[in-house]
């Protein structure tokens, strides 16, 4: 009888251990899905970027430093890193980009390009992507995160190095309020 106890508990024990392991694996994955669509739409809006430089180029042969800026915000995008040096990267790209609107303001002939204005329509669309998936991955890492903490799955995630993960957090003039001039 008590050795039947013994074994039905150490079952329950596996079944415990196994169930909280897969679990883990699964939040683990679903965070690794939503960085890898983060970084999906961060490359299509690095790759419209050279479209947009080149049309806008003819019009602002005087604001060379802007357009430097979004180059270099652009090719420090590219080369990765970790989720805060993409964060900090994005958060350039996206004040570059908006210096260049910003300035696009001073040309009414470059405001009526039609590719102007299809290249800004797309960056919006995916401005819009990109908020969506960095909403899922950090939602994805607050699930991984808060399993990784609690009791027993925390056993778990120590025993097979299952750790934490960064959030996608917005820095700098990304945290700044939207200024709209008319």
């Amino acid at each position: 009888m008590e050795l039947w106890l013994l074994l039905g508990l150490l079952g329950l024990l596996g079944l415990l251990l196994v169930g909280s392991y897969n679990r883990l694996i699964t939040l683990k994955h679903r965070v690794d899905n939503a960085w890898a669509q983060i970084d999906v739409q961060l490359k299509r809006r690095a790759d419209l970027v050279p479209n947009l430089v080149e049309t806008v180029k003819g019009y602002m042969r005087h604001e060379r430093e802007t357009l430097e800026a979004v180059t270099e915000a652009r090719a420090r995008l590219a080369r990765g890193g970790s989720v805060g040096d993409q964060a900090q990267a994005n958060s350039m790209l996206s004040e570059a980009l908006r210096t260049v609107f910003a300035v696009a303001e001073n040309y009414p002939q470059l405001k009526a390009d039609r590719n102007f204005l299809m290249l800004q329509e797309e960056l919006a669309g995916i401005e819009n992507k990109i908020a969506y998936a960095r909403q899922y991955y950090n939602d994805s890492v607050l699930g991984l995160n808060t399993a990784t903490e609690r009791f027993p799955t925390n056993l778990v995630a120590a025993l097979f190095r299952i750790g934490r993960r960064e959030y996608f957090e917005t820095r700098g003039a990304d945290r700044d309020p939207v200024r709209v001039q008319f």
